[in-house]
């Protein structure tokens, strides 16, 4: 049974930090790409930040900069480091793994953790 299990969030000042991980189990994660997707309230999921099999790397342009995306296979784990937070990254965030390649949206992914939320405070 494949499990993803988000953990990391909580509340934050705007201008803080914070590092999301995704521990997976029962799939062969050197295999897999990893998605950190994020939904507020009353909004679509969408798509942050990747990481693809091969470790190639993915950033929507309202985190470039800010965060960073890395897997350590060793440990089945992707990480996502949130500097600079800002208020409108308040969202429950997602991790989703999807064979080989990374997509761009939800329906291409094939596991899908539980969620963490992230609120960031003005």
């Amino acid at each position: 049974q494949v499990q993803l299990v988000e953990s990391g969030g909580g509340l934050v000042q705007a201008g803080g930090s914070l590092r999301l991980s995704c521990a997976a189990s029962g799939l062969t994660f050197s295999n897999y790409s990893v998605g950190w997707f994020r939904q507020a309230p009353g909004k679509g999921r969408e798509l942050v930040a990747a990481v693809s099999s091969s470790g190639s790397t993915y950033y929507a342009d309202s985190v470039k900069g800010r965060f960073t995306i890395s897997r350590v296979n060793a440990k089945n784990t992707v990480y996502l480091q949130m500097n600079s937070l800002k208020p409108e990254d308040t969202a429950v965030y997602y991790c989703a793994a999807r064979w080989r390649s990374y997509g761009d949206y939800s329906y291409e992914y094939d596991y899908w953790g539980q969620g963490t939320q992230v609120t960031v405070s003005s």
